[in-house]
Formats: structure tokens, sequence, C-alpha cells
């Protein structure tokens, strides 16, 4: 898989809610799959797994969802095969995540998720980045299975703890702190937050 290319086709802003609320962090992405395609690869519990997580529940307008050792919560809104929104729910945590599928042709659609994240301590330490890492994680996964079919979270095990994987969360970090200072936050607590982030993505583990 070609890193360095991921980085570049992602698409990030962030956009600060000037009542202090919330701040929304959005990815995009143009993928080689038609609309319908694309839609099943994001909401078919048998498809999620290959490029994502495990999940269960009832995955429908109104029904409760879980992922395996991550967020849970409830689908707010479905209208298939162009946009869903659902509550993430992890630990004390609760924001919402909005996916958008827009048809650029018959066979390449574009892909916009928007993270809405509370402007609380947790953002005032890592920024957007925080989720914005782990979303670019999964969207590398998205790009390897659309390209495929493939199983990309069985291809890819261990990936996560190679030197490529720590130059792909450092860039994206970095890239995460930019649109944060675009967005008109401080650009030295912008780039504190990105270091933040950076230090705990890439870890050695028990460090």
């Amino acid at each position: 898989m070609d890193v360095r290319k991921q980085i570049d086709a992602v698409g990030r802003t962030v956009e600060l809610d000037g009542a202090g609320a919330d701040a929304a962090v959005t990815l995009t992405q143009d993928y080689d799959a038609p609309i319908d395609d694309l839609w099943d690869a994001c909401t078919n519990a048998e498809r999620i797994p290959r490029w994502f997580l495990p999940v269960t529940g009832d995955l429908r307008e109104g029904g409760a969802y879980q992922l395996e050792g991550n967020a849970g919560g409830r689908v707010l809104s479905c209208e298939p095969p162009n946009s869903f929104r659902v509550t993430w729910e992890f630990g004390e945590g609760r924001s919402e995540v909005e996916v958008r599928l827009t048809a650029l042709s018959d066979g390449r659609t574009r892909f916009a998720l928007t993270h809405f994240a509370p402007l609380d301590d947790f953002w005032a330490q890592y920024g957007p980045g925080a989720t914005g890492i782990g979303w670019e994680m999964g969207l590398l996964g998205l790009s390897l299975h659309l390209a495929s079919g493939a199983d990309a979270v069985a291809e890819t095990e261990g990936w996560d703890r190679t030197e490529e994987a720590r130059w792909f969360m450092e860039q994206s970090g970095r890239l995460w702190g930019e649109a944060h200072a675009a967005a008109g936050a401080d650009p030295e607590e912008a780039r504190a937050s990105a270091e933040r982030t950076v230090a705990f993505f890439t870890a050695e583990p028990g460090a």
C-alpha cells in the first residue's frame, strides 16, 4: 500500500463553533467505487469488519450498534445511499458522527465523514488529531478493501506497529494541527496539541 498517496488523498478541515459548543472535524476522500458499493461497505455488518472493526446491533435508523472494543451508540438518521448519522459513545464521552456519500460519476464517489466533538478539556489537550488520526487509519483500510474486496484488517495485521505506520500517524497528526490552526486556533497551541496526539499514537507499547 502507498501510504504517502493515501496521506495526499485525504482532505482535512476543522470548524470551531463560535458559541464554544462543538468542533466539526471533517475528512474527505474520493474512491473509485460506485456509490451503492461504497454505501454497502460502510453499512453492511459483514463488510465493516474487513476494513474497520467488528460491529453488532441493529444498523437501521433508531437502532443501536456496538463496535468491538470501541464506541457504540444509536443510529440517528439513515438515508441510503447518501448519508447516515450516529451517536458516538465511549466511556463517559458522547459525540456524533455523520457520513455523507456523493456520486461523482457512475464509478467514483466522494466520501465525507464529520465527527462533531465537544470543545472540552480533552480537545484542549489533543485537538482534532485525536479523532482525525483514528479515522484516517480507517480510511486507509477502506481504500485497501475497495481496491481488492479483500479483508484489509487481516492482511495488515501488525502493520500499526511498523515504522511505516508511525510515519503515517506522524504526518496525519501534524496535518491535523495545520487544519486546526487554519480554523482559527492559536498556531502554537494547535502545534502543541498535535504533537501530544502524535506522541500518544506512536508511543511504544508499555512506554
